[in-house]
């Protein structure tokens, strides 16, 4: 097979791929963005293997950082991009079942595509479009299917992170997994638990994140790769409830978290212990629990207004968007009308703020300041209250005699 037309993200690195061939060596755009090239799907990074050894491609351009050298990785800089070059390489001795003991590079493109996880994965591309295919990729590319490079089980024992990656591909891709290799990964699911939690981690949300996340939650299940994933081993019904939703699609990592939140019923108590068992962000921590406030009221018609200003507008998004998702009773429309109608979406947007109390009313910094503020922000949020200087002055003047 031959790409006509290549991507102009190929094209802008082609004269890299090309200084290297003229210095004797071959060179290749290998790995998902030749996959993608194949799918029509846009392309992420382009990554480049070579017979060169990282001592040549050092002398061969004069502009390289040693980003993973024993690994056999260089990066390159060419005119304002970079581009990792990437030694082609065997690896052994997996004791730990996420990193070779031995990497040794070699001058054979066929010793390292067999190295590579599926064989939609272990493609490379000549710089005149031409696809080297030695394991059948185009095929199961062509009928949808993902398939181990060779004997399933040591793929997955070189690193099992592939067996995640496989069902997150499952997902992402709308692709079936071929059945030795599902069968494989059944049988050393609980090789995950060597894995790292901030790997797993990026695997599950990219799961989520898929356009066929039923495909991919359905072989998480049926492998049972849930039980050795952080606070799911218990999950599994409530997991299978992904799977009796209509089709939908997740916006972002917060959506993500915050349905598998709702769904698993967790309290915002466990919903922390939980997230911060996945290594996930402070950021998100917080805005998940700001969705799961708000989705506390999912049988109620309305919501006051109140809770959607402290929400603030992502997590009301959020919600209103899980919300729709869920069928719930409370509504998308409901939540994203009761925040475009806020009076105020800030504090700092209220008319008056402490400085201002302090020099009218000779208020001193402390409790009843902040109380006398706390009391306005409300009011005006309820609609109780115009945000207009005069009107608050006057009501902190009542407030503070009180």
């Amino acid at each position: 097979m031959q790409v006509k037309n290549l991507p102009q993200e190929f094209i802008e690195a082609l004269p890299v791929l090309e200084q290297i061939r003229q210095a004797g060596f071959e060179a290749y755009f290998v790995g998902g963005s030749v996959r993608d090239t194949l799918l029509g799907l846009p392309i992420h990074d382009v990554d480049i293997a070579t017979s060169a050894y990282p001592a040549e491609i050092k002398d061969i351009f004069e502009r390289t950082v040693d980003t993973g050298i024993e690994h056999g990785t260089v990066m390159v800089l060419d005119h304002g991009n970079g581009y990792e070059i990437t030694t082609f390489r065997t690896e052994s001795g997996y004791q730990d079942f996420r990193r070779p003991d031995k990497v040794e590079f070699v001058r054979s493109l066929k010793e390292d595509l067999k190295r590579r996880d599926l064989t939609i994965n272990a493609l490379a591309l000549a710089p005149d479009g031409t696809v080297i295919d030695l394991f059948s990729g185009i095929t199961d590319l062509e009928n949808k299917v993902l398939r181990a490079v060779g004997q399933p089980e040591e793929r997955f024992f070189e690193d099992a992170l592939r067996m995640m990656r496989t069902v997150r591909f499952a997902s992402q891709l709308g692709f079936s997994i071929e059945t030795d290799t599902f069968a494989a990964i059944a049988k050393n699911a609980h090789l995950l638990e060597k894995i790292a939690v901030e790997r797993i981690h990026v695997e599950w949300v990219k799961l989520l994140l898929g356009q066929d996340l039923k495909q991919g939650v359905a072989a998480f299940l049926k492998t049972e790769l849930y039980r050795y994933c952080p606070g799911l081993a218990q999950q599994k019904e409530n997991l299978a409830k992904l799977l009796e939703l209509d089709e939908f699609q997740l916006a972002d990592e917060l959506a993500c978290w915050s349905l598998l939140c709702y769904l698993c019923d967790f309290s915002i108590s466990d919903a922390k212990k939980f997230l911060k068992s996945w290594k996930t962000s402070n950021e998100i921590i917080t805005e998940v629990t700001n969705v799961l406030t708000l989705l506390k009221h999912a049988d109620e018609p309305t919501i006051d207004p109140f809770s959607c200003y402290k929400a603030k507008e992502k997590a009301t998004q959020t919600a209103a968007d899980l919300a729709e998702i869920l069928q719930l009773k409370l509504s998308k429309e409901t939540l994203i009308t009761t925040y475009e109608q806020l009076p105020i979406k800030d504090k700092a947007q209220l008319t008056i703020n402490g400085k201002v109390l302090i020099e009218k009313l000779s208020l001193k910094p402390g409790p009843i300041l902040g109380k006398v503020l706390n009391i306005l922000e409300h009011e005006v949020v309820l609609g109780n209250l115009p945000n207009q200087s005069e009107v608050l002055l006057q009501r902190a003047q009542e407030l503070s005699k009180d």
